[in-house]
């Protein structure tokens, strides 16, 4: 079934529960909003930050919506996406990052980052944010390099913003004794959990709202077996919350209701 026709059914103007929202355009349930105030707190004192949270808790939503307040002007965003390209990558995407072309030999690659971080710094003026997504799979070495980084100015000052995204396994690795030293130069840690059942129905309203429906499309019990099934994760109240919606355009109900709710999580949970 495409979304055109669920959408004309329930009479949407746009699709509901899209992930490519507009920073403005996101619910700011309590955890969103204390990460993003956590992860703007880390650039303004050139901090070292561990966000960690559950699969589709909605770390990089908040890591988004805090990047969009920085001013352009003033600031220099590296994001990295998938920090699976060893520690001799980890310096080439900072080095691309900041407009260089990275050198060949580790050595003169190091140097080169080091170089570029003082120079974005001290001759440009800008704020350099290094953003590291999905960060519980660096390597060992690749966060003993972070740490160097970290240590460039002699413990003066920090050379940039450091972010670490990452599953609840990122802070129990880091925790390890191997890691000590880079454990103490971390300035904030913050577990981003998921909505509160009110939070859910809420965020249900928003996202309907968006969409051109202003009225409870989603019943009570709906929307608590939605929380209860999706434990509250952004991600995952998404696609219940859609898959609801087709079953009760399935159903031609005019209201998702709980037998619609309860066919979505048969739907999402089925192996």
């Amino acid at each position: 079934m495409s979304l055109d026709k669920l959408s004309s059914y329930f009479g949407f103007t746009a699709t509901p529960f899209r992930r490519d929202l507009a920073p403005a355009m996101l619910h700011r349930h309590s955890g969103h909003a204390e990460a993003v105030a956590r992860i703007r707190w880390c650039v303004a004192e050139t901090a070292l930050g561990v966000i960690t949270g559950e699969v589709g808790a909605g770390k990089t939503v908040a890591l988004r919506a805090a990047l969009a307040e920085l001013d352009a002007s003033r600031h220099t965003v590296i994001y990295l996406p998938n920090p699976a390209v060893g520690a001799r990558g980890l310096y080439a995407a900072l080095v691309t990052g900041l407009g260089g072309i990275p050198r060949f030999h580790t050595a003169a690659l190091i140097a080169q980052t080091m170089d570029h971080l003082s120079a974005e710094k001290h001759e440009r003026g800008r704020h350099v944010v290094v953003a590291v997504d999905e960060a519980h799979l660096l390597s060992a070495d690749q966060l003993e390099e972070l740490r160097l980084l970290t240590n460039s100015e002699m413990d003066s000052v920090a050379p940039f913003t450091g972010l670490l995204l990452g599953q609840p396994t990122l802070r129990r690795r880091i925790k390890l004794g191997a890691f000590a030293a880079l454990d103490q130069r971390i300035a904030l840690r913050y577990a981003l959990p998921g909505m509160t059942e009110p939070e859910t129905r809420d965020y249900l309203t928003h996202h309907l709202k968006l969409a051109g429906r202003t009225d409870q499309l989603f019943s009570d019990d709906a929307a608590a077996l939605i929380h209860q099934t999706g434990r509250g994760l952004p991600r995952a109240v998404n696609n219940l919350a859609l898959q609801a919606l087709v079953a009760a355009y399935a159903a031609n109900k005019t209201i998702v209701d709980e037998s619609a709710a309860r066919a979505a999580v048969a739907e999402v949970t089925a192996e």
